[in-house]
């Protein structure tokens, strides 16, 4: 992997297949101008940064597929972004990743060697980090392209110049962090429903009839004399009847009465967030012979 524009925004994934981020800076090594490591924004709203190295990685269709899962990066000793990753912090990361510090990658780097940051027109427009591009500064021999490494490189310092290091224009870049809050998703439980058989009594009440014998005499008659005098005069006999009654019965029958799915709403509510957040400060320190009649009033 040799092209930086095939490396910054690529995204990086784990042995395990999961996403651990999308490369923000891309660093290279200060005596090839190869890449070397990448970093990627991880930790909940991209709060931590980690440096991942190239050695065991590979590209395609941009992807950045590297041996490591996405815990084992986040964990990563931190770096920050805006530092050369010097000697000992690269000698750090390769013991962390397990790689045997001096024998990376294929570029022939030793021991001795470290690696710079590179800053191109993806996220500085209006700093200039490489051979082909520099216009704008006067450079000896051993230009390595990596952003804000001396190594060596001579630079030849003008007006406004930057005590520190490389040689600037006649002005400073004052930054500041910004707070950036989202939301992310998460599973916070489960609702399922469960149909069981539950028994409970019911009575009702039911109108039944019985019959009962009951005694009817009537008097002889001229209607009913014949049938009084058909028999003999003194005899035995026996009559019966049938009795019936109702009694209750109970049957059951089952129907449905009504369906029950589960369903989701969503509720919006409001909650504050905290972060601490750094702003770079720019204060002057002139000398004696620097501060005008006006400072002294």
């Amino acid at each position: 992997m040799t092209s930086i524009d095939d490396l910054y925004g690529a995204t990086v994934t784990g042995q395990d297949g999961d996403k651990i981020g999308k490369v923000d800076e891309v660093y290279l090594d200060d005596r090839t101008g190869d890449p070397e490591w990448v970093s990627v924004k991880t930790g909940l709203f991209g709060s931590n940064v980690s440096l991942i190295p190239l050695d065991r990685a590979s590209l395609s269709d941009g992807t950045i597929t590297v041996p490591f899962d996405k815990s084992k990066v986040k964990d990563a000793p931190n770096h920050d972004p805006g530092a050369h990753l010097s000697e000992a912090d690269e000698q750090g990361l390769y013991e962390y990743y397990g790689i045997a510090y001096g024998t990376a990658g294929t570029t022939g780097r030793t021991d001795t060697t470290t690696t710079g940051r590179t800053t191109t027109d993806h996220d500085v427009t209006d700093r200039t980090t490489t051979d082909r591009d520099i216009t704008d500064r006067t450079t000896t021999t051993g230009t390595t392209g990596a952003a804000g490494v001396a190594g060596t490189t001579g630079h030849v310092r003008g007006e406004g110049h930057d005590t520190s290091g490389p040689n600037t224009d006649d002005a400073m870049t004052r930054s500041k962090e910004e707070l950036r809050v989202g939301t992310e998703q998460r599973e916070t439980g489960r609702a399922r429903l469960r149909k069981h058989i539950v028994s409970t009594t019911e009575s009702r009440t039911v109108p039944v009839s019985h019959e009962e014998v009951r005694v009817e005499r009537e008097p002889i008659t001229e209607a009913n004399r014949g049938a009084a005098l058909s028999g003999g005069d003194l005899t035995e006999e026996e009559h019966e009847v049938t009795l019936h009654e109702e009694r209750p019965v109970v049957a059951k029958e089952t129907k449905p009465v009504e369906r029950v799915r589960l369903g989701t709403e969503t509720v919006t509510g409001q909650e504050t967030v905290e972060a601490e957040v750094r702003e770079e400060k720019i204060d002057l320190d002139a000398g004696t012979e620097a501060t005008t009649d006006r400072d002294r009033r």
